[in-house]
């Protein structure tokens, strides 16, 4: 998500499963393997089946992806007509987000104060909640944010957003030391992207570098509290590092002027992050805005298979 300082600081082929049209699955000698690995990570191809893992397969083979080419992006003006309004709307054509049914919002303490019985009656059905950045920085308001989302009826989540000048170790001791079990009622996030307004940590790693970090952060962090996190990215990040890699995990991809397939070809995604400037009812100010892979039922089964 876009980044405010705060301190030291797929093709997914289908167009979702409410809509007449069904995208086929391109798995062809692969669809064995497929099912076998289907509990791991998340992708759509097809709605009739009954089971989670049925209805949920990996998509394609990031490895082997070509350029994505960067999509035409037609403003439209605001609020525009999605299903929630938005300040700098655009036009994604028919794979549009409300595609989708199941919407939710990620948060940091810049949203304020938030009327969360407003942000459940708009239908919002999840929230990522920033917990932690770096080794030494917690949000002040993570704690009043994940009592009122469950409060609210809202399952919720936190992220760590990385800090490339801090060691994993030290990023991952911090979040648990700030993250209470009792908050982490979806995966943890790890939120990981060049961070281009620190004034502090202009580091770039190499991806080597990059991906062994993340992975003993996400070790760590996943044994504590028994869930494997999900990968937070935007696309210049994981172009240059995650790309056919972290095959397994569940990864949220930032997209804001098209559908990811798009901008990230052949890259299974459980969560879209459609909009950094959403109109959400009970939050003052802009608000990322978030899109599920799948249906309803799915999100049901999804959260009885990792949420708690």
């Amino acid at each position: 998500m876009p980044h405010r300082p705060s301190g030291p600081a797929a093709p997914a082929t289908f167009l979702g499963c409410d809509a007449p049209v069904r995208a086929k699955p391109r798995f062809g000698a692969r669809r064995t393997l497929a099912a076998l690995v289907a509990a791991a990570t998340l992708g759509l191809a097809g709605c009739s089946s009954t089971s989670l893992e049925a209805d949920l397969q990996p998509i394609g083979s990031p490895k082997n992806s070509p350029a994505a080419n960067k999509p035409e992006v037609v403003k439209l003006e605001a609020p525009g007509p999605g299903r929630y309004g938005d300040r700098k709307p655009v036009e994604f054509g028919k794979h549009h987000p409300d595609r989708y049914p199941v919407h939710g919002i990620d948060i940091s303490k810049w949203q304020g104060e938030i009327d969360w019985s407003e942000v459940r009656k708009a239908g919002v059905s999840f929230v990522f909640i920033k917990a932690t950045e770096g080794g030494d920085h917690s949000d002040s308001r993570f704690d009043s944010y994940w009592r009122g989302a469950r409060a609210a009826g809202i399952p919720h989540a936190p992220y760590h957003f990385y800090y490339f000048c801090r060691p994993a170790r030290e990023q991952a001791e911090w979040f648990i030391a700030n993250v209470a079990r009792s908050a982490v009622q979806m995966p943890p996030v790890l939120d990981v992207e060049w961070n281009h307004a620190s004034r502090t940590c202009t580091s770039r790693p190499d991806p080597e570098t990059v991906r062994a970090e993340m992975k003993l952060w996400m070790d760590i962090v996943g044994k504590h509290y028994g869930k494997r996190p999900i990968i937070y990215t935007p696309v210049d990040f994981h172009r240059e590092n995650l790309d056919g890699h972290f095959k397994g995990y569940q990864f949220w991809l930032r997209s804001v002027a098209a559908h990811p397939q798009d901008i990230y070809p052949e890259h299974p995604w459980t969560f879209w992050q459609y909009t950094g400037t959403g109109m959400m009812p009970g939050i003052k100010g802009d608000t990322d805005i978030n899109a599920f892979a799948g249906n309803r039922k799915q999100w049901k089964e999804w959260l009885q298979k990792y949420g708690r």
